[in-house]
């Protein structure tokens, strides 16, 4: 697998997290109870990092190899 193909991957999970966020949102609007809501605040910020993260790794993967990329301190040795 190249680091292009794997970038592919990461915009692709990065898209699926957007539509399930979505989703997720509308719960929370409709969500009836305290107790509900609260766990769907929960996992909308997991995913939400994990978005974030997809995207970071995206655009570090696509292009690791140009030299005038910055790369991201938090995904570096």
């Amino acid at each position: 697998m190249t680091l292009d193909a794997l970038s592919d991957g990461y915009l692709q999970a990065a898209l699926l997290l957007r539509h399930r966020l979505s989703a997720l949102r509308r719960a929370l609007r409709d969500a009836p109870d305290a107790q509900e809501r609260a766990s769907l605040r929960h996992r909308i910020a997991v995913l939400t990092a994990m978005q974030t993260q997809c995207y970071e790794l995206a655009a570090l993967t696509a292009h690791y190899y140009e030299r005038s990329f910055y790369r991201n301190e938090k995904y570096t040795l």
